[in-house]
């Protein structure tokens, strides 16, 4: 099976890979994937499940206000299988930790005490 350039482009984010993740085994709100993403906006969020909705990686319904998400399984074929080895590889957690991070926008936070003037 060859998968389209839209899905392996779309898998190509850090970001659209946690989201896939986040919806891989149960389906879930925009709200709950943007809490479990708090450096993301609500509306980067939206843009990113729109895009994948275009490339076939996830598929949509509507309840009252609600739309839930669900990733499809079945556009991505073999990599599916491929894909749940790695979420599950606490190397790849700590590479998607670093990427995401990487790619965070806004101020960062400082870890670091400043160090005042003795007086």
């Amino acid at each position: 099976m060859e998968l389209e350039s839209s899905v392996l482009t779309a898998l190509a984010s850090p970001r659209r890979q946690e989201i896939l993740r986040l919806l891989w085994r149960e389906e879930q709100t925009a709200g709950f994937i943007h809490r479990a993403m708090p450096d993301v906006t609500f509306g980067a969020v939206s843009l990113q499940l729109k895009g994948m909705l275009e490339a076939g990686l996830v598929e949509a319904r509507a309840e009252n206000r609600n739309r839930f998400y669900r990733a499809k399984r079945e556009a991505l074929g073999p990599m599916a299988e491929m894909l749940e080895r790695m979420w599950d590889d606490a190397l790849w957690k700590l590479k998607l930790a670093a990427e995401l991070e990487q790619s965070r926008r806004g101020p960062r936070s400082r870890s670091k005490k400043r160090k005042g003037r003795n007086r």
